[in-house]
């Protein structure tokens, strides 16, 4: 049976998240793809392949994790 519940997200996703989120002081000006790419492939707690962090930007974006703003990705409040 098909549901209308959106499904989680991967653990390692969900990490990538909480390191962009940890990395982020601004989060109304955002950080560019690139510094994003950065941030992940320099994180000891994430895979070192360039596309699995292209991939975790991709998720996070559809998913409604982050969104971007003039070419600048922003991170979505954490609900509190």
């Amino acid at each position: 049976m098909w549901s209308n519940e959106p499904r989680p997200l991967p653990d390692w996703i969900q990490d990538a998240y909480e390191i962009l989120l940890a990395q982020s002081t601004d989060r109304q000006e955002g950080f560019s793809h690139e510094r994003a790419y950065d941030l992940l492939l320099g994180h000891s707690d994430f895979p070192d392949e360039p596309t699995d962090a292209e991939y975790a930007i991709e998720r996070l974006l559809s998913s409604g994790w982050l969104y971007e703003v003039d070419g600048n990705l922003r991170i979505t409040d954490p609900e509190t």
